[in-house]
């Protein structure tokens, strides 16, 4: 049977390209866990293999005779957030289902007995207990879907079983979701998220499943070569890693992309240039798994991060479970080096792309008056038309845009894809402690560096600085000739009519640099 690139769900082996589903697990410390009888905690980002990993794990345990292990879901209970009663019948009616799908008829799970709302998830996983003749381990998937007296309800009764286990109660239990306990959501006590292990602090340890590594990455792609004969250059495996970091669902839409829409005949080779169109592809089509992330960006501990690093600030009064925070979303890394960056270059894109949205949204019509009658750009034209675009709509416009740091970055954004959609890209870079945004335009042959600073109140003019950095940009681009805009942020600025202007520099390598100040 064909297998093929798995981007919606759990993957199966007889229908998937996978690697070994608890391979990138902590298996050894995992079984340790179980052995001991503790209790723990799963979290990593969506579509990272979590599902399949626990799942293959309890099959595992189930096969060794050893333990009656099951995969369950919570998502069941999120309608009742406000209604746990409803919630645990929820629940425990798709555990029934999913012990019966999983488990020999000797292990599975009994009706559950009578009992009030609110102890129904305590007695049912009792008597289930009480009732096989194997140790029980339970993975709850999707734990964070449960939300406010819905979650702190299930939370008490694990605890309140936790002492009676291994005999009346599960041996081992799993809570598996995107953050750690403390980041569940609830609303009680003013409290948006419960900060402490409380209610379920009887958790040994937190763990987290990690990427693909690019060996990783080969392997899975080869599994695609045996099956078809399609072969990949080196260098286009080397750039997957490099835009997804191994990121599982990224990893495996590129490679979707690339086999059935670039280059769907097995005699194709699978090169360097197609995963670059692939990468446009995936971030211009915003599958489900990239629209997610956009809700995520308005979350005032996702931008307390996320504006100043685009706007090359260093990060002030952020708390700690802040950064953990967008680190277990998947939305940010720590470098190896030191510092934080965003998890991947494909998400680097993605970001600022969803910021803008509304930005682009409130542009008027604009006529490409940036091309020359041949399709090529002419750079002068657009700095031109981008001058007048300005001057009239460009501060109306700021208050369309979500992060007030990087309004004038967002606008301009939305600006140049307006220009990039004619048949050219728009690519990003910034970092925490860069002051600047730097932005690569590309159209047919022309290549434009950009670079933007913000002129802020008790600091210097950030021209100096901008014409060094902007030089280096344009080094790595191979280019002579980029722009400097420079945006005017100050409280005591001068109307937009006075200060803005355009004028060339040179940089002390004799590069040609228009200084547009905004």
């Amino acid at each position: 049977m064909p297998r093929w690139f798995n981007t919606t769900g759990p993957c199966q082996p007889h229908k998937h390209y996978m690697l070994p589903a608890t391979s990138r697990l902590p298996i050894a410390t995992v079984q340790q866990l179980i052995a001991e009888e503790n209790y723990f905690v799963l979290h990593a980002p969506r579509q990272v293999g979590k599902t399949t990993a626990m799942q293959a794990l309890a099959e595992q345990l189930t096969a060794s005779g050893n333990y009656a292990a099951v995969l369950v879901s919570a998502e069941v209970g999120d309608p009742f957030r406000h209604d746990p009663g409803a919630a645990e019948l929820a629940l425990l009616a798709s555990w029934q289902l999913n012990a019966r799908l999983q488990l020999p008829a000797d292990l599975q799970m009994p009706p559950p007995p009578s009992a009030p709302p609110g102890q129904r998830v305590q007695a049912a996983l009792t008597a289930w207990a009480q009732g096989i003749r194997l140790p029980l381990v339970l993975f709850i998937d999707e734990i964070d879907s449960l939300q406010d007296e819905a979650l702190l309800s299930v939370l008490r009764q694990l605890r309140s079983g936790f002492p009676n286990r291994p005999h009346a109660f599960p041996q081992s239990l799993a809570l598996i979701g995107l953050r750690d306990v403390r980041d569940y959501k609830v609303a009680s006590g003013g409290s948006t998220r419960l900060n402490t292990a409380s209610p379920f602090n009887i958790k040994a340890e937190s763990l987290t499943l990690r990427n693909f590594n690019q060996g990783e990455v080969a392997e899975l792609y080869h599994q695609h070569t045996e099956a078809t004969g399609q072969g990949f250059e080196p260098e286009a495996i080397q750039l997957v890693f490099e835009l997804t970091q191994g990121q599982p669902w990224l990893v495996n839409g590129l490679a979707r992309q690339l086999v059935r829409e670039i280059a769907p005949n097995p005699a194709t080779l699978i090169t360097l240039i197609m995963v670059e169109e692939a990468k446009e592809i995936l971030i211009q089509r915003r599958d489900t798994h990239l629209d997610s992330l956009d809700e995520k960006l308005l979350e005032p501990r996702v931008q307390s991060i996320i504006e100043p690093m685009m706007a090359g600030l260093p990060l002030q009064n952020v708390a700690n479970d802040d950064i953990q925070f967008v680190i277990d979303l998947g939305l940010c890394r720590m470098l190896p080096e030191g510092g934080m960056a965003i998890a991947n270059p494909i998400y680097r894109e993605i970001l600022p792309r969803a910021l803008a949205i509304a930005p682009a949204a409130s542009l008027p019509q604009i006529t490409p008056s940036w091309l020359t009658p041949e399709g090529r750009l002419d750079l002068d034209a657009l700095r031109e038309s981008f001058m007048a675009f300005w001057l009239q709509h460009g501060e109306p416009l700021l208050g369309s845009a979500p992060y007030h740091e990087i309004a004038p970055h967002l606008v301009l954004m939305a600006y140049l894809h307006r220009v990039a959609n004619g048949g050219g890209t728009l690519e990003r870079e910034y970092a925490i402690g860069r002051d600047r945004m730097d932005l690569c335009l590309r159209y047919g042959d022309v290549v434009l560096g950009i670079e933007i600073k913000v002129w802020r109140d008790r600091r210097p003019d950030p021209l100096g600085a901008g014409q060094e950095q902007l030089d280096g940009y344009l080094a790595r681009l191979g280019q002579r000739l980029g722009w400097l805009v420079i945006f005017d942020r100050r409280s005591s600025v001068v109307p937009i009519e006075e200060r803005l202007s355009s004028d060339w520099v040179a940089t002390v390598s004799g590069r040609a640099i228009a200084v547009i100040r905004a």
